[in-house]
């Protein structure tokens, strides 16, 4: 495969906090235009990858390359002004703001203005304000929400904050969108949107997916290749029937039918 085929690559990836050992060698790359799944049991380490990648965690050993950059040594906010946005397993919202309030937020990388211009909101700063708000109506368009646009976020269902969050990360306009469990604790008309809304962004908007989540069915139908973490080592990666048919996987994580 060609070096430009490859968004991102972990590149032997060591984590641990103290004595305890959280990722151990870990390498797996990212395909451009997929969607790459990360699976495997409670503590595996799939959540802590996706804070080494994003910058929350910084690997003892090993690196994170993305499109020439080294993650590793990358302050958070110049990730995300990379190309990369990402949502939490545990929904991090300003649960005081509105939903369009929070989508606007994410919108702060692309504001070119200075603080003087838009503390009088004139000219330049009038201007840019109204092209952020086509970009995030937009996005309310696209995932239905407009219902809820002005509604305080705090006051909503569970299963629109996870809609509106994921909202808050394409309003970053990423090039890869890192999903931490998007589904937890959805019934099942919620993942059936849900799964709809992952598709179409990377489908309709071309947008490259690395996805953790527990709803083997789904992860299975939708990725194009899976990687299986077990207590921090990397015991599997391939398409999904290589995964499910490995005997490794299927004793750490997938069971016998």
């Amino acid at each position: 495969m060609s070096s430009d085929q490859i968004l991102l690559s972990a590149e032997n990836v060591s984590l641990h906090f103290g004595g305890a050992a959280v990722l151990s060698n870990v390498n797996f790359d990212v395909r451009k235009g997929e969607i790459r799944a990360i699976i495997g049991p409670n503590g595996a380490g799939k959540t802590s990858m996706l804070n080494c990648i994003s910058g929350f965690y910084r690997p003892q050993a090993g690196r994170v390359m993305f499109q020439g950059h080294d993650l590793t040594k990358t302050p958070p906010h110049k990730i995300a002004s990379l190309g990369l946005a990402r949502t939490f397993q545990n929904i991090a919202l300003y649960t005081g703001l509105s939903t369009l309030d929070n989508l606007m937020a994410a919108r702060h990388i692309h504001m070119k203005q200075n603080s003087l211009q838009s503390m009088f909101y004139w000219g330049a700063a009038q201007r840019e304000e109204v092209l952020h708000r086509q970009v995030v109506e937009e996005i309310v368009d696209f995932l239905e929400i407009a219902h809820i646009r002005k509604a305080i976020v705090g006051a909503l269902p569970y299963g629109l904050r996870k809609r509106v969050e994921l909202g808050r990360a394409l309003a970053l306009e990423p090039t890869l969108l890192l999903l931490d469990e998007p589904m937890a604790g959805m019934n099942v008309e919620e993942k059936e949107d849900m799964a709809r809304f992952i598709l179409d962004i990377h489908e309709r908007r071309g947008i490259t997916v690395i996805l953790i989540e527990h709803d083997m069915g789904l992860v299975m139908d939708i990725s194009n290749r899976v990687v299986v973490l077990d207590f921090g080592v990397k015991i599997g990666d391939g398409v999904p029937d290589e995964i499910k048919n490995d005997p490794a996987v299927i004793h750490a994580y997938l069971g016998q039918a």
